[in-house]
């Protein structure tokens, strides 16, 4: 077994443990693989491997993998910041959208989005933490937008995602966490289903309170190129 199929197992075997602390079902939380500055070939191996989602930053750099990976049955997910101007590629190319803070990228999403292909999900990113330094919309301002984002025709909001500000005390952990998942159940969004949260550092924590997808890169690659 080589380091990458040992990194798997590994990852698989700490969110089934988490599900275990958490009172879950087995399987009711997503791997998502963060493939940023990955290569393809490395892909191609953890897709044998059964893994299937695969979270991507950078826009051209995905769009390059797709066509070397274009026969793979992958679902693709836009993970990174979306500038105006990247919209209608990530609207034509992309299974998943995490990183949509404000209704103007929503609105370009959802006009872009192809006819032929199934509405574009997505997800709202939350500033939980209020970090001047991170996008993302503030959570008092997260029920307006949701009102405005549920009008739009070719695009299915799913849930929301969020990177708090990064602790290392577990009960900390946890703390941001069950603010946004309970604030998220108030809205009552029969679509929404989706808490994509949790990375490598805070898995556990984010599964406890609510993560149904988790965001893990380093710990199932290695470093990045």
């Amino acid at each position: 077994m080589n380091t990458l199929q040992q990194n798997f197992y590994a990852v698989q075997s700490l969110i089934k443990q988490a599900e275990k602390v958490a009172d879950r079902e087995e399987s009711s939380v997503t791997l998502l693989a963060v493939s940023k500055k990955q290569s393809s070939d490395k892909i191609a191996e953890m897709y044998a491997l059964g893994q299937r989602n695969f979270g991507e930053n950078y826009l051209q750099e995905a769009l390059m993998k797709q066509q070397q990976l274009a026969d793979c049955a992958i679902n693709w997910h836009f993970i990174g910041p979306i500038q105006s101007n990247k919209t209608k590629s990530i609207a034509e190319n992309f299974n998943w959208v995490h990183s949509v803070d404000r209704l103007k990228i929503a609105k370009r999403l959802s006009a872009q989005r192809p006819a032929h292909l199934p509405p574009l999900n997505i997800c709202l990113q939350v500033n939980i933490s209020d970090e001047h330094t991170k996008s993302g919309v503030l959570l008092a301002n997260l029920s307006s937008l949701v009102t405005e984002v549920l009008g739009l025709k070719n695009i299915c909001l799913r849930g929301v995602m969020a990177i708090p500000k990064p602790r290392l005390d577990y009960e900390l952990q946890r703390q941001p966490y069950r603010k946004l998942h309970q604030a998220v159940l108030r809205l009552n969004v029969p679509t929404i289903d989706t808490f994509s949260f949790g990375m490598t550092g805070d898995l556990k924590a984010a599964i406890v309170e609510g993560a149904t997808m988790v965001r893990i890169g380093t710990a199932l690659f290695g470093q990045r190129l």
